[in-house]
């Protein structure tokens, strides 16, 4: 069996944006062991005991979730994290002024043990129309997201809204926008799918437009036929996720507006999850269309 990469997700966003908001909001909703990585501590309240490491400082948050501080190189610290908790996640919080790219490219040529899943990015509504001019940093952290969070979305105009999302656009056509209200979301939309994922509820009640539906099957399925059905699902699908099985052996499915790959995994049969905007009427359509490359 191959060696499973461990997920890692990297938040990003300007000072104030409402990052740790998000982070502990997560460790509410999100029921997995979570290794979370920052600079330092910071606002995230630490009362058990302090692990030191080389390369990290842990704290217990509870539920088997972890705080890590970095001491040392950010790939020491990773995969000394790796090594002492074997988190089901890694999430990396960046300083509000990191440029996410570089840790990005760093991820990929330098950490094995993890999957980057994806980099969310939280934007400040409120501050965007008061301070209209985007700086350099900012801008990176816009253009690397694969998620945007529109945060304090309550305390802007309904065209403010559209304003902002139309310039968040200018700078990144692929990444999803989500409108939020201290940074309320669900972990569907930020995160890949674990291997022990139980049944989304079928309705999210903090972005109510967004619906998802879950597809499970102990068919084979077509690779060809599969290839042609995902490069359909842009224009009905923000995301999908899950495993897929096909005549070799069975993979970890991942698709973001319309980006999309394809991981061998050790799982026992297809179980799909796709979410979208007003997706149950289309939900029949897309199921049939799966269907016809089950072999």
């Amino acid at each position: 069996m191959m060696q499973v990469r461990t997920p890692l997700t990297v938040i990003t966003g300007p000072l104030g944006s409402g990052k740790t908001t998000l982070l502990r909001h997560v460790l509410d909703i999100f029921p997995k062991k979570i290794a979370i990585l920052m600079n330092e501590f910071g606002e995230i309240a630490i009362d058990s005991k302090i692990i030191q490491g080389k390369n990290v400082e842990m704290a217990d948050l509870g539920g088997g979730c972890v705080c890590c501080s970095l001491l040392g190189e950010f790939e020491a610290a990773v995969n000394e994290i790796i090594d002492n908790v074997a988190p089901d996640y890694i999430i990396v919080e960046t300083t509000g002024v990191a440029e996410p790219d570089a840790l990005v490219f760093d991820i990929q040529e330098s950490l094995p043990t993890v999957r980057l899943d994806g980099v969310v990015t939280v934007m400040d509504a409120d501050l965007t129309i008061k301070y209209p001019s985007i700086g350099h940093t900012t801008r990176i952290q816009i253009a690397a997201a694969d998620t945007i969070l529109l945060n304090k979305a309550d305390l802007v105009s309904e065209s403010e809204l559209e304003q902002i999302e139309a310039k968040l656009r200018s700078i990144n056509e692929i990444a999803t926008i989500l409108p939020t209200i201290r940074c309320k979301v669900d972990a569907d939309l930020l995160f890949g799918i674990g291997r022990d994922r139980t049944q989304p509820p079928p309705h999210h009640v903090h972005q109510p437009e967004f619906e998802s539906f879950s597809y499970t099957s102990r068919a084979n399925f077509n690779r060809e036929c599969f290839d042609d059905f995902v490069a359909s699902l842009a224009t009905d699908v923000y995301r999908a996720k899950g495993f897929i099985r096909f005549d070799d052996q069975i993979y970890l499915f991942n698709f973001v507006a319309g980006r999309w790959e394809l991981e061998p995994f050790d799982q026992d049969a297809t179980e799909l999850v796709f979410i979208g905007k007003q997706l149950r009427v289309k939900q029949a359509e897309i199921i049939h269309r799966l269907k016809l490359c089950e072999q």
